[in-house]
Formats: C-alpha cells, structure tokens, sequence
C-alpha cells in the first residue's frame, strides 16, 4: 500500500474578511508522486500550497502532512525571490546556511543537478528569466526536501523557455521522486508533468476531478502531440470551462 504524504478531509478556509477560500476538500497524495493543480483564478489553489506549508491553519477539517517537518519541504514561487547582491551559488546556499547546515559539497551538487554550474559566480541581473527559475529551483532542491511545492513557476515564462523547464524538472524529480504539489493554469504543462491533475472549483475551492494522467516517464517535447495527449488535456480544459458553473 502507497505510503499518504499528505491528506485532507473535509478542509474549509475562510479569511478574516469571511470570503471562504476551500470548501470541503478531500485528497490524498502519496510519497513520491507528482500530482498538478488546475483551477481558475482565485480559487484557492496557492491558499491550498500554504496550509501544506505550514504558513497558514485550515479554519476546519483535517489536513495532515507525514512528519509534521517544516523542514521536509520547500517552496517555489512564481517570481524567482533571489538576492540581488548575492552570486547563484551564494543564493543556493542561503536556506542551508539558516540551518547552519554545510553547504559547499552539497550546492556543487546541486549547480551539477541544474546545469548552473558555468553560473556560479554570476548575479541574477546578469541571467535570463528561465536560468533565475533554475536558481530558485536550485536553492529548494538543496535542502533534499520530501515535498516540493511549486506556485506557478514558470508562468511569466515564453512557452519556449517553459517546456525546456519542465523536462527539466521532470528529469530533477526522476532522480529523486520528491512528492511535488505543482500549480498551474496551464493544462498541457500540467498534463506532461504529472502522474495526476486536480482539477478544482472556482471558489470557494474544491475538487471537482482526479485524473490519471496515464504517459510512462520519462516524458519528450512530442508526447504533446500524441492524440491521447490532446484528448486529456481537452477534456481538462472543457470541465475547467464549466468550473464557475459547478
């Protein structure tokens, strides 16, 4: 039997102005897997991400993450957040030195993983939009965590640049199968990534399917002109058409 990481049951959120964020929502996702997020706007997928977080509570329901370790995950955002007066390895480095961890071999490690090596020294200012997403990707693998929460990435990206980073990360998470959690308003992204997508509501949030994306890894650019491939990713889109409805 599949090993939970993360369950919820019965989940409800409301913000302090009383807008309700999650409904009622249900799910289970197990060690290792990499399961996407898809929904419109505003209906609490990235509140979702937090409660997994730790940085907000539920209001009700059961949320329960295995381990209870603030230090088993990591976050990555949208915007890319790194230091501007800091080089990429210096950036890297920076949870680990919070953790008054060693950190030299470790991050070598890790400029290897994401092909940053040759950048080490650069600063941001001095990298394209796709290379600083690395380094923010980067710098949450280095801590080897067991859940990897990702909030739109690669959303500011050109379409280009974002498929590039995908088979990029589906590479980083074929070596390590961390459990990812990945949001994103992109159903073809979310489809070549993932073992599953969730699709929910618009808010407030719940699950209004768990679909089984069923494409063996490791995964190319043309399994996105597969027929089947088409067909998936058509049909997430027409429930998400129909999301405000339900």
């Amino acid at each position: 039997m599949e090993s939970q990481l993360v369950v919820a049951a019965g989940l409800n959120k409301y913000f302090p102005s009383g807008v309700q964020a999650l409904h009622d929502l249900n799910l289970e996702i197990s060690r290792g897997q990499f399961v996407s997020i898809v929904g419109p706007s505003g209906c609490g997928k990235s509140t979702f991400l937090r409660l997994v977080a730790g940085l907000d509570q539920p209001t009700s329901g059961e949320l329960r993450v295995e381990g209870h370790d603030p230090l088993g995950l990591a976050f990555v955002f949208q915007d890319a957040t790194l230091l501007p007066w800091r080089s990429v390895a210096h950036n890297i480095t920076l949870p680990l030195e919070l953790r008054h961890e060693d950190a030299d071999e470790r991050v070598t490690q890790t400029l290897e993983l994401v092909g940053l090596t040759d950048f080490a020294d650069a600063y941001p200012a001095q990298l394209s939009g796709g290379m600083r997403m690395r380094v923010s990707i980067a710098r949450a693998l280095v801590t080897r965590p067991q859940i990897l929460l990702l909030d739109e990435p690669f959303g500011a990206l050109d379409e280009i640049t974002r498929q590039r980073l995908n088979e990029e990360l589906l590479r980083l998470w074929q070596e390590d199968h961390w459990t990812s959690l990945f949001v994103t308003h992109n159903v073809s992204e979310a489809v070549f990534l993932s073992q599953r997508v969730l699709v929910m509501s618009a808010r407030p949030g719940r699950i209004l399917a768990d679909i089984p994306i069923p494409f063996p890894y490791p995964r190319s650019a043309y399994l996105r002109s597969a027929p089947e491939f088409i067909r998936i990713a058509n049909g997430i889109s027409r429930q998400l058409a129909h999301a405000d409805e339900l």
